[in-house]
């Protein structure tokens, strides 16, 4: 389903680690804009929906909407330096119209 790579899965734990929310699963929201291009949110979430479906990715609990589900198979996630000092997290998934796979 979704991939996180290590600097992702690292950050991802780091964050939790300073925010206190260890334990509390990090939720994954994929939202189709009406350009068909996709917004991604992430944060911890001790929310239960009806139709989440719970992974465990890289020893991290995500909880991801089944609408979400589907919009991020095969994606993966990672945590990148854009420019100098300037580090975030980027989704790389094949299912968005707009994605260019890195050369």
């Amino acid at each position: 389903m979704i991939k996180l790579t290590e600097q992702a899965a690292k950050q991802i734990i780091d964050s939790a680690e300073q925010g206190k929310m260890q334990g509390i699963p990090l939720r994954l929201a994929i939202k189709e804009q009406d350009d068909g291009s996709f917004h991604y949110a992430m944060g911890f979430d001790e929310q239960r929906l009806p139709g989440d479906i719970f992974v465990n990715i890289e020893e991290i609990s995500m909880v991801v909407s089944a609408i979400s589900k589907d919009l991020a198979e095969g994606m993966t996630i990672d945590y990148v330096e854009l420019e100098p000092g300037k580090s975030e997290f980027i989704f790389l998934n094949p299912n968005d119209p707009t994605y260019v796979p890195p050369h």
